[in-house]
């Protein structure tokens, strides 16, 4: 039998440095992504820094956002040599919707891009 996979339980405070971190070796910067947090999931800076002071993991992060973008729908591509658009499973499917949208800021894509031609 085959467990659920561990990026669920694991803290979002673990992995939120990491993308900073990546899209700052691009050029780009933390408040690219949060705007492109805040867009996903309706979370704002107050949220957010709540949610990683409170340690809580990938699960509660999506299942407590205030409003998941409908917009995120639109949202195609590989991630981890996975299409996007072909997972099943609706948590991971937000995940990678995320982990997209962090590497087209790092591939330097412009915000409206991003954002599918929307603001937050």
């Amino acid at each position: 039998m085959q467990g659920e996979h561990r990026i669920f339980s694991m803290a979002f405070a673990k992995v939120y440095p990491l993308y900073v971190a990546k899209v700052e070796r691009k050029g780009r910067n933390k408040a690219e992504v949060d705007q492109i947090v805040f867009w996903l999931t309706g979370y704002d800076a107050v949220g957010l820094q709540k949610l990683i002071d409170d340690q809580k993991d990938f699960r509660q992060f999506f299942a407590e956002a205030p409003a998941l973008n409908p917009a995120r729908l639109e949202i195609t591509g590989v991630v981890c040599g996975v299409r996007v658009e072909d997972i099943e499973h609706p948590l991971m499917r937000d995940i990678r919707y995320l982990d997209k949208l962090i590497d087209e800021l790092a591939k330097g894509k412009a915000m409206n891009k991003i954002l599918r031609g929307n603001s937050v």
